[in-house]
């Protein structure tokens, strides 16, 4: 005890020393000064500590139901933290404006043992109370801070270090402090960047929470920083007007304040309109899409949505998501055992699925991507495997992070591995000077989609396969591995056991995607085909387009071998050709110039005994038993190549364009599936 009082007695005299001198010692001038606040302002003496402030309950609880927002937008990043720092001595604290805790995540040792000093929510850790510390001296000079051990006012802290950042509300105004105390006497010199990034975070789902009638705009100079925390992001009402913006939008935007930005709309911001940037990023499927600042020869990538409260939530999310939070505002300690992920507010849906298998399927897939269980879907190409892979992200723990997609049949096998797993400066001739992320790096934190996984050549799959196994990928050229968390999910539109039994795709990489096998419905088998007719018809030819019954008739008979894709591109013809006017059977060429029917659907209820048996009977005699070996899926996909081919006289570039593939690709398929690049005599 003598031992406790000498040395708290020789910290209060250094302060006092300190003080007197006028901060002449070397050290932390932020802290020097809020030295000088505590014994002149708040007449504060460091020899002799308070107790511990603590609001009571019925106090505490009218406080959480003012923030109860912040503390909503809060709660899983400070778990998300928590776990990060893996630091069982620590605690990751929410105060309010006054210094009041109004949340904390620590395991339940440390905050047992942290209570006496006041770390408990309720206490009150402004500057006036608890003199120089994390939490009041971050509100107190509205600055990031780090109070480290002996620089804290009193003495009974000095065990303790202390880092703290402002969050802001979407009006700029400090609306609370996220800190992180620890006991650890080697406290990561990282944790302030840590921090800042969580209350970036918390920001921005603040934003999400509070504007959820106004339309969301991400942008960035760069477009693979768009959906990632560095992106800025405006809230845009109806009008035009920008209602709020986070930091990052500000400082790219060149502004000072939201004050400034408030007073502006987005076309004084950006060359486009509201309605016309909403109605690009649709048409992209909500990649970003180019847009210029105005007044400037400057160039963002930026994409925009719809209000997320345009989006009906299930009625079972909802009292899901409420249960969450009664239980959090019950809670006083969230005491860490494992991650908690309440439900925050999600953008919409990139489409509205109405089809009752998709919506079967979409809500398996919700339940295992909360288990971190990988994804695969199945269908036939250009049945939208993307677009249910984007709903599955926006539906996951991972949504707040980027959906990154690759397309393994696109790449060339040569730039596979550097696409995927990145490579540092000079490691091949023909590599960036300054290196490259790789697709799975940038994926860190959300979701990464594999399409046409079958097309991946057999020696990146063992890499891959050791990616997903360790999560850590080690970019070309380098030896540092780099951790990272992503949600996998994978498509193809091949048959992927036949494949493993043929030797040309890992077993043990099969059953590593096929956490859940999905099959997706190709555009003629979906029950809510003509509701998609009409809406992709709104999404290429605007609100007022319309189609003439025989035009839909026409429509709903065909049988659609390019599904999604050639949907898209045939409204597309259609709509310019009408040109406002309604789209008759005349703007359908394509259409109207074939049978309704196909050979596609016949093949599929046709008493054949093997579909390789009918796809045998269109090729050469010579690629016969080449033809034999192909699966059921290969079987139909080489008859839907083989009619296109004809549709488009055997332009290769035609039909390439009209299934949204490259030529090269397209030329790969075609060899895989014994078809003659030239026409049968």
């Amino acid at each position: 005890m003598t031992l406790t009082l000498r040395q708290g007695d020789r910290h209060a005299d250094r302060v006092l020393d300190v003080v007197r001198r006028g901060f002449h010692e070397e050290g932390n001038d932020l802290v020097t000064r809020s030295w000088s606040r505590c014994l002149n302002q708040y007449q504060l003496d460091p020899g002799r500590p308070r107790e511990p402030v603590v609001i009571a309950s019925s106090a505490l609880q009218s406080r959480r139901n003012q923030h109860a927002d912040v503390i909503e937008c809060a709660r899983y990043e400070m778990t998300t933290l928590y776990q990060q720092l893996a630091d069982a001595e620590s605690a990751v604290v929410l105060t309010d404006t006054d210094g009041v805790i109004v949340h904390m995540v620590s395991s339940p040792e440390f905050a047992a043992e942290a209570e006496p000093m006041g770390l408990r929510a309720g206490g009150m850790w402004g500057e006036a109370e608890a003199g120089t510390n994390g939490m009041g001296t971050c509100l107190a000079a509205a600055h990031p801070i780090s109070v480290r051990r002996e620089e804290h006012f009193f003495s009974h802290f000095t065990q303790l270090t202390c880092s703290a950042v402002p969050v802001f509300d979407p009006s700029g105004e400090i609306i609370a402090v996220l800190d992180v105390t620890s006991r650890s006497s080697l406290m990561q010199q990282h944790v302030l960047v840590l921090l800042g990034m969580t209350a970036r975070m918390i920001e921005n789902r603040l934003i999400d929470k509070r504007f959820s009638n106004a339309h969301p705009l991400h942008f960035h100079s760069r477009p693979e920083f768009v959906y990632t925390l560095h992106e800025g992001k405006l809230a845009v009402g109806d009008d035009g007007r920008i209602l709020a913006a986070n930091r990052s939008a500000l400082f790219q935007l060149g502004l000072q304040s939201m004050d400034e930005i408030r007073t502006q709309r987005i076309d004084d911001l950006f060359q486009t309109s509201l309605e016309d940037i909403v109605q690009r990023s649709l048409s992209s499927s909500f990649h970003p899409v180019v847009a210029y600042r105005a007044n400037a020869a400057l160039r963002f990538f930026a994409v925009a949505r719809r209000p997320a409260s345009d989006a009906a939530t299930p009625a079972r999310a909802r009292v899901a998501g409420a249960g969450t939070a009664s239980m959090a505002a019950e809670a006083g300690v969230e005491s860490f055992r494992a991650p908690l992920r309440p439900a925050a507010a999600r953008a919409p849906s990139v489409r509205t699925f109405k089809d009752a298998r998709l919506v079967a399927h979409l809500d398996t897939a919700r339940r295992v991507v909360a288990r971190r269980t990988p994804v695969l879907l199945c269908g036939e190409t250009g049945s939208g495997k993307e677009v249910f892979a984007r709903a599955i992200h926006e539906s996951s723990p991972h949504a707040e992070g980027a959906f990154v997609a690759v397309n393994c049949a696109s790449l060339p096998e040569t730039l596979i591995e550097s696409e995927l797993f990145g490579y540092k400066a000079g490691a091949f001739t023909g590599a960036q000077r300054s290196g490259r992320r790789g697709k799975i790096l940038q994926a860190d934190g959300g979701t990464l989609f594999l399409d046409e996984i079958a097309d991946m050549p057999l020696e990146l799959q063992a890499r891959l396969l050791r990616v997903l196994d360790e999560r850590q990928v080690t970019p070309l050229g380098t030896e540092e591995t780099h951790p990272v968390d992503f949600q996998l999910v994978s498509a193809s539109h091949q048959h992927l056991p036949s494949l493993v039994r043929e030797g040309r795709f890992r077993e043990d990489l099969y059953y590593r995607l096929a956490g859940i096998e999905l099959d997706l419905p190709p555009l003629r088998d979906r029950s809510d085909k003509r509701e998609l007719i009409h809406d992709v018809l709104k999404d290429e030819g605007g609100s007022d387009s319309r189609l003439g019954e025989e035009a839909e008739r026409l429509l709903m008979a065909y049988s659609w071998p390019g599904n999604l894709r050639q949907l898209r591109h045939v409204l597309r013809s259609a709509a310019a050709l009408a040109d406002g006017k309604t789209i008759t059977r005349e703007h359908l060429p394509s259409l109207a110039a074939r049978p309704a029917s196909s050979p596609l659907p016949a093949l599929a209820h046709a008493a054949v005994s093997d579909p390789a048996d009918a796809a045998a009977d269109t090729a050469p005699s010579n690629a016969a038993p080449a033809i034999k070996q192909l699966n059921p899926i290969q079987a139909n996909e080489r008859q839907v190549l083989l009619q296109m081919l004809e549709q488009h006289r055997w332009n290769v570039s035609n039909v390439a364009k009209a299934l949204d593939v490259s030529r090269n690709t397209l030329y790969r398929k075609l060899h895989k599936l014994h078809i003659e690049i030239s026409p049968p005599d």
